[in-house]
C-alpha cells in the first residue's frame, strides 16, 4: 500500500494538471489504436485493453488522492480545473475534478478493469470490436463525470450510448436484438429531451456552463423562472430514463439481462451516471443561494425514487432468473439513491454515496458471477454419478471405515466429503453478493444503509411521511432481496444434484474476487471512505468552492517569439 501511494504521488508530480484529461484521452487513443490493428490480432487487443484499464485506474486513483490532499476535514478539498481549449470559463470547454467526479471515475476504473479481464476469457471473441467499444464507453463515462458544461455532457453521453448499443448486441441472438431495439429507442428519446432541455436552458440563461448556470439562475427575473423550471424538468426526464427511474425503467431489466456478463457489469455504471448527473445539476442549479428556485423538484425526486425502489423490490422477489435478479438489484440501488438525494440532507447524501460505491461493485460482481453459475448448470465437465470430484472412481469398498449412517442412496459419504474448489468459490461469492445486496452485516451494504438511516433519524426532529416511507422501503427491499437470493441460492447449490463440476478459469475468478475484495476494503476502511463521502456531500450542498475553482482557472500563456523570429 505504501508503494502504491508513493507511485501515485510521483504520478501527480509528473502529470498535474494534465492528469485530469487522462481518463478521457487514454481510452480514446486505445480504441483508435485497436481499430488500426485489425480484428485478427485479438490477443494483442485484449492485452492492450487490460493495460489501458490498469493505467486509467491508476490515473483515477491519483486524482482521487489529489482532491483529498489539501483538506482532510469537511471542507471542499482541492478542485482541479483543466481548460482543454485554453479559454476561460464560461466560454470554453472545462473539465473539473472534484471529490464527486474523481470518486465516480475511480469507481468506473475498478469495474472496467475487472470487466476487461473477465472478457478476455471468452466473451471478447463472441463478436467484433468488443474492446474498442468498451474503451469508447469508458471515454464517454469518464468525460461525463469530469465535464463542467452541459453541452459536452451531451456529447459524452452520446459517445457512451453509441458504444453501448454495440456492446448490448455483442454476441447476437434474438433476445439481445429485441432488448437492444427497446434500449436504443428509449435512449434516443431521452437524448432528444436532453437537447430540448439544454436549448431551453441556454435560451433563458445564455450559458451552459454548470457553475455559471447556478449564478445566472439566482439573478433571473421571476417571470423567467418558469422557463428554467420547465427546462430542468425536461432535462430531469432524460436523466430519469438513463438512471432507470420509474416509470421509464421498463427497458432496463430485459436489456441488462440480455447483455453478456462483462457488458452487464459495466452497464451497472450507466444508471449511476444518470444519478450522478441529477445530483450534480440539482446541487448546482438549485442550490440554497438560488433564491426562489432553491431545491426545485425535491418532492418529485423523492416520490420517483420511492416508486423506483418499490418496483425494484417487487421485481426482485418475483423473479427467479439470475440475470433478472441482477437487473432488479440495479433498480433497487437506483431507487434508493434517488430517494436519498431528494431528501436533501448532506448527512444522508454521505451515506448514499457510500452505498453507491458498495452497490455498484456488488452488482457488477453479481453479473460476472451469474455467467459462471448459469454456465455450470447448463454445461461443464461431466463426471460419472459414482465418480469422485478428483477424478478417481468412488467405490463402496472405500467406505469400509465409514459408519453406515454416513452413506447416501448411491453409497457415497454424506459428510467428510471435500467440496470442489470451483463450487466453493461460486457458493461463497454468491453468499457475499447476497449479504452485500441485501444490506446485511458485516459488509459494506449494511454500512451504507445504516449510515443513511442513522443520519435520517439523528438529524430530523420529526420524521415526515416521506422519511417513514423511505425507511420502510429500504428495510423491505433488503428483506425481499434476502428472500429472493436465498431462494435462488438454495435451488442452485443445495436442492439439485450436479453431475458436473464448474469449469472456471483464472481470468474469470480473479475479477469477481477483486470486486468482492473491493467491497471488503470498503468495510474495513469505512471511516476514511465515509469521511470522503461526508466532505463530498458538504461540497455539494455548498457549491461555492466548485464555482470559485471554475471561474478562477487561468489561461496558460502561449509560446512567445524570440528576437529575430517572425510570426507566421
Amino acid at each position: 500500500m505504501t508503494g502504491l501511494v508513493s507511485f501515485l504521488d510521483r504520478l501527480l508530480e509528473f502529470g498535474m494538471p494534465h492528469l485530469v484529461a487522462v481518463p478521457i484521452l487514454l481510452p480514446l487513443l486505445t480504441a483508435a489504436l485497436m481499430l488500426l490493428m485489425g480484428e485478427e490480432r485479438r490477443r494483442a487487443k485484449s492485452f492492450l485493453s487490460v493495460v489501458s484499464g490498469l493505467l486509467g485506474l491508476l490515473a483515477a486513483l491519483a486524482l482521487l488522492r489529489w482532491v483529498n490532499a489539501a483538506d482532510t476535514g469537511d471542507g471542499p478539498g482541492s478542485v482541479g480545473v483543466y481548460l482543454p481549449g485554453n479559454w476561460r470559463a464560461p466560454f470554453g470547454i472545462v473539465l473539473v475534478a472534484d471529490r464527486l467526479s474523481t470518486m465516480m471515475v475511480a469507481l468506473t476504473g475498478v469495474v472496467a478493469f475487472c470487466a476487461s479481464i473477465y472478457s478476455t476469457s471468452r466473451w471478447d471473441r463472441a463478436g467484433v470490436h468488443f474492446h474498442p467499444l468498451l474503451q469508447l464507453q469508458l471515454m464517454g463515462l469518464n468525460g461525463a463525470f469530469l465535464t463542467g458544461d452541459l453541452f459536452n455532457l451531451f456529447v459524452f453521453f452520446e459517445v457512451m450510448l453509441a458504444a453501448s448499443y454495440g456492446l448490448l448486441l455483442h454476441g447476437s441472438g434474438r433476445l439481445r436484438v429485441q432488448a437492444g431495439l427497446h434500449y436504443v429507442a428509449i435512449n434516443l428519446a431521452a437524448s432528444s429531451l436532453f437537447l430540448v432541455g439544454a436549448a431551453l436552458l441556454y435560451g433563458v440563461t445564455g450559458t451552459l456552463n454548470m457553475a455559471d448556470l447556478g449564478v445566472r439562475i439566482a439573478q433571473l427575473a421571476p417571470a423567467d423562472r418558469g422557463l428554467v423550471h420547465a427546462a430542468a424538468a425536461i432535462l430531469a426526464t432524460a436523466f430519469f430514463a438513463k438512471a432507470g427511474a420509474w416509470p421509464l425503467n421498463f427497458w432496463l431489466v430485459p436489456a441488462y439481462s440480455a447483455a453478456v456478463s462483462p457488458v452487464g457489469a459495466v452497464f451497472a455504471l450507466l444508471t449511476k451516471l444518470g444519478i450522478y448527473t441529477l445530483l450534480r445539476l440539482w446541487s448546482l442549479l438549485f442550490a440554497p443561494d438560488t433564491g426562489s428556485s432553491a431545491t426545485f423538484g425535491q418532492g418529485a425526486l423523492v416520490a420517483i425514487g420511492l416508486a423506483t425502489l418499490f418496483c425494484g423490490a417487487l421485481g426482485i422477489v418475483g423473479t427467479q432468473r439470475l440475470s433478472n435478479l441482477a437487473g432488479f438489484s440495479v433498480l433497487v440501488s437506483a431507487g434508493t439513491l434517488l430517494a436519498a438525494i431528494g431528501l436533501g440532507q448532506p448527512s444522508v447524501w454521505a451515506g448514499a454515496l457510500y452505498y453507491l460505491l458498495s452497490s455498484t461493485l456488488a452488482v457488477s460482481a453479481f453479473f460476472l458471477l451469474t455467467d459462471m453459475i448459469e454456465r455450470w448448470r447448463n454445461a461443464g465437465l461431466s463426471i460419472a454419478p459414482h465418480e469422485a470430484p478428483g477424478g478417481a472412481p468412488f467405490l463402496a469398498e472405500d467406505l469400509r471405515n465409514v459408519e453406515d449412517v454416513n452413506l447416501d442412496d448411491e453409497a457415497q459419504a454424506l459428510y467428510g466429503r471435500a467440496i470442489p474448489a470451483g463450487i466453493a468459490f461460486l457458493g461463497l461469492s454468491f453468499l457475499a453478493c447476497t449479504l452485500l445486496l441485501a444490506g446485511l452485516p458485516p459488509l459494506s451494504g449494511f454500512v451504507g444503509k445504516f449510515a443513511m438511516l442513522s443520519s435520517l433519524v439523528g438529524e430530523t426532529r420529526g420524521l415526515s411521511p416521506a422519511h417513514w416511507t423511505f425507511t420502510a422501503l429500504l428495510l423491505a427491499s433488503g428483506f425481499f432481496t434476502l428472500i429472493a437470493l436465498s431462494r435462488t441460492g438454495i435451488r442452485h447449490f443445495w436442492t439439485q444434484p450436479h453431475q458436473t463440476l464448474p469449469a472456471l478459469r483464472a481470468l474469470e475468478v480473479l475479477p469477481v474476487a477483486a470486486l468482492l475484495a473491493a467491497c471488503l476494503a470498503l468495510t474495513l476502511m469505512a471511516e476514511p471512505v465515509m469521511q470522503h463521502a461526508s466532505a463530498t456531500a458538504q461540497g455539494l450542498r455548498s457549491p461555492g468552492a466548485y464555482r470559485e475553482a471554475v471561474f478562477g482557472a487561468r489561461q496558460r500563456p502561449g509560446p512567445t517569439l524570440s528576437k529575430g523570429d517572425s510570426a507566421p
